[in-house]
């Protein structure tokens, strides 16, 4: 599967393409934090005009809209720019990973589910890994940029439970992040669900098989197929039933987390030691880094299904180089 950053034919789109979205990827992110800054003067100035009529001129507030316009274009700009060259840089790592099954084609052919491997699973593997890759990376640089800017906004601000400690806003959200984080993974495993998504795509490999077989095969009975697909609609409805398990545990949590932020910032907001502008940036800032630190607990299915991918990949590759190895040797013999 990684033979895109070790094969002399891709090898510059690998590493040269990777460098391009990894320096993307920080612009942007450097972008945001200027839309943080944007939003704590906004607020500021929002609630001085609030405060004392006339304080402020048309022309500052249409300005600082426009201000708002000029980075949000460029954001928008960069992340459509990261998405098409990502999905270019995507499908060429696919196209790394088919023409070597095609090379051994002779030996992988044998293989139960050979077909589904190389033309399906290449295919969820790239895709996925086009929202997932970026997003994660996205995330880290994320909390490397807004780590301290949250450290400096909650200087001297009365946190819920933490008192005016510095370190209590993003300590708050870390073990908050992590406590529902430890339970969904936990969770997770308790209902096996990436066992189910494994064993749901080998069942519908097998029942995919024998209606190719029966095309060309009359002897092929329809118990057969009737029983197959038996064994691909108990899955599914196990499957539907282990994330409906899932997704009450993950929904109540992300709805309980809209709340957060202004939970460990009660007793500065009902103290008003903070201004409009500062509570906008802290709040802001304190659901990008929790959002960054939330993002296994978000995109667990999506997380599921390339592990299973990944397994159905990694045996396969492991069956065809098994094969070329005991060939060698019956040569040699």
């Amino acid at each position: 599967m990684f033979r895109f950053f070790t094969n002399k034919k891709w090898f510059l789109w690998g590493w040269l393409g990777s460098a391009i979205i990894l320096s993307s990827l920080w612009i942007q992110v450097k972008i945001d934090v200027q839309i943080n800054e944007w939003f704590g003067e906004f607020y500021d100035m929002i609630q001085k005009a609030l405060g004392a009529p006339n304080s402020i001129t048309i022309s500052e507030y249409w300005s600082s809209l426009f201000s708002f316009i000029m980075l949000a274009g460029m954001y928008i700009a960069l992340a459509v720019a990261i998405s098409f060259f990502t999905a270019h840089f995507l499908f060429r790592w696919r196209t790394a990973m088919v023409e070597w099954y095609h090379s051994v084609y002779d030996k992988a052919r044998k293989i139960e589910g050979a077909a589904q491997r190389v033309q399906e699973d290449t295919i969820k593997f790239s895709r996925i890994m086009e929202s997932l890759g970026t997003s994660l990376i996205e995330s880290i640089m994320v909390l490397v940029q807004f780590i301290p800017i949250l450290l400096g906004l909650s200087m001297g601000i009365p946190i819920f439970f933490f008192g005016d400690w510095q370190y209590g806003l993003i300590t708050g959200a870390l073990l908050w992040t992590l406590g529902g984080t430890v339970f969904l993974i936990g969770l997770g495993w308790i209902l096996r669900l990436v066992g189910v998504e494994y064993d749901l795509q080998k069942k519908e490999a097998a029942y995919r098989k024998i209606l190719v077989i029966a095309e060309d095969d009359g002897s092929v009975r329809p118990k057969t197929i009737d029983d197959l697909f038996d064994d691909v609609r108990s899955i599914h409805f196990l499957s539907y039933l282990r994330y409906l398990y899932f997704n009450i545990g993950r929904i109540a949590y992300l709805q309980a987390n809209v709340l957060s932020a202004y939970v460990f910032l009660a007793p500065a907001i009902v103290a008003g030691v903070v201004t409009l502008g500062v509570m906008q940036q802290i709040i802001r800032a304190f659901g990008r880094v929790e959002g960054s630190m939330q993002y296994l607990l978000k995109a667990w299915p999506t997380i599921i299904e390339l592990a299973s991918v990944y397994r159905r990949l990694r045996e396969f590759e492991d069956k065809i180089e098994k094969s070329i190895v005991n060939d060698k040797s019956s040569e040699k013999i």
